[in-house]
């Protein structure tokens, strides 16, 4: 066993060794994620402090979803129009200046100011993620795409483990307001990690029309495709399907399980950095361990994506009763375990088999599908800790992610039939 983990290992230090613009993207995540951490347990911290509302903290995620929903057609049509480097440095130049606003909101009556700020901050992070997939072939050689997908879906693991505890250390100890203006900082920093990247647009970006009539017909183009690659358009729904049922919503439980059953910190800030820390530290684990066996090949991917949603049902089976504090964080550990090999391996399917001419807009079609379905899931979640409990909610999900599993489950064995019929 120690050989593959060897081997596994040098295949991501030489890859960071040997390319510069993936190591100046990837730089660039890890100091832009370090601060997005920072700000989310601020605004959940912030909002559980002035209000008190279940309801309330569900309307965060509410629109820190739908705010990219409702942006993602034209940031789709931007990505593959434009110089997707340009596209992320600027977005993370708006972000810096956006989030210094979150300083101002001192009050319950304030609060409308912290939702709007949020919309503006997700709806410019709305052209940020589907750049940020859609570059990635174009930066790193095709042998290194597996490891280079898998490192920089670690990297999101590793600093929501390392930036939540980081975030509810500093949120807890100094209040919110100083992981706001930490915050900000962390986007000058990876703008200037990613203005090192020497990306250059490809031919198809620069052969698009420019007028709006021309964008309205590429993004059309792009729906489709979708609709005519009928597999495309499973794996790019599959992050929508699991956050409707349980991710959308699992961020406000974990809310609501620090402010109200497991309290450490100024409004549960500590409890909510420990929750985030173990769950980030299963999400990371989870796609590492599994490429040992399934690599980069795509029977694999598509068995262990249907594996590991059973998994997430095992996390949420021993999350439900809320025992205690240490059966809880076994639960959110095995939920990041099985949810992040689904989130990682669906795309690194997408990155194999959807063409570079229409990435950027399936990239932002499959995040607006998530966006959607993550704020339906918290709204719902919202309702349901206000009538059923922390408890009962959970158990709802656990019922719920049947669904997206059997799905994919239906969908892999009708695909492996339709392929071994002949003629």
């Amino acid at each position: 066993m120690s050989q593959p983990t060897t081997r596994e290992s040098n295949q991501y230090v030489e890859l960071v060794r040997v390319s510069p613009d993936f190591r100046n993207l990837w730089f660039g995540q890890i100091i832009s994620l370090l601060g997005d951490w920072f700000n989310l347990i601020g605004s959940a911290a912030l909002i559980a402090t002035l209000t008190g509302s279940g309801l309330a903290i569900s309307g965060l995620f509410v629109v820190r979803m739908l705010a990219p929903f409702l942006i993602s057609p034209v940031a789709g049509v931007v990505t593959d129009r434009y110089d997707r480097r340009t596209i992320l440095i600027a977005a993370d130049l708006l972000r810096a200046v956006i989030v210094l606003g979150f300083l101002f909101v001192r009050s319950t009556e304030m609060i409308w100011l912290l939702y709007t700020l949020t919309a503006l901050q997700l709806a410019v992070s709305g052209f940020f993620e589907p750049a940020k997939n859609a570059i990635l072939p174009d930066v790193v050689a095709p042998k290194n795409l597996g490891a280079a997908n898998a490192l920089i879906s670690a990297t999101w693991s590793m600093m929501l483990a390392f930036g939540a505890a980081l975030g509810g250390l500093v949120a807890g100890t100094w209040g919110v307001y100083s992981a706001f203006s930490l915050d900000a900082l962390t986007f000058l920093i990876s703008a200037s990690f990613i203005w090192r990247v020497g990306y250059r647009i490809q031919p198809t970006q620069r052969s698009q029309g420019k007028s709006v009539a021309d964008g309205v017909r590429e993004y059309a183009d792009g729906l489709r495709y979708l609709l005519r690659e009928r597999d495309i358009l499973m794996i790019a729904s599959q992050k929508g399907l699991i956050a409707l049922a349980v991710a959308g919503g699992f961020n406000v439980v974990q809310v609501a399980i620090a402010e109200q059953v497991f309290v450490i910190g100024e409004g549960g800030s500590l409890s909510l950095g420990i929750f985030l820390t173990v769950f980030g530290i299963g999400t990371g684990l989870g796609p590492i361990l599994a490429r040992r066996w399934s690599g980069d090949r795509d029977g694999p991917l598509r068995q262990s994506i249907t594996i590991f949603y059973a998994l997430t049902g095992v996390g949420l089976l021993v999350l439900a009763p809320l025992s205690d504090f240490y059966s809880v964080n076994l639960g959110m550990f095995l939920r990041g375990f099985g949810g992040g090999v689904v989130w990682v391996f669906g795309t690194q399917l997408l990155l194999q088999n959807v063409p570079s001419a229409v990435r950027g807009r399936v990239f932002a079609t499959e995040f607006a599908f998530f966006a959607l379905a993550s704020a339906l899931g918290a709204a719902w979640t919202g309702f349901s800790l206000d009538r059923l409990g922390i408890s009962g909610t959970l158990w709802l999900m656990f019922w719920l992610n049947l669904l997206p599993g059997s799905i994919w489950l239906w969908w892999t064995v009708r695909r492996n039939r339709a392929r071994t019929m002949p003629g």
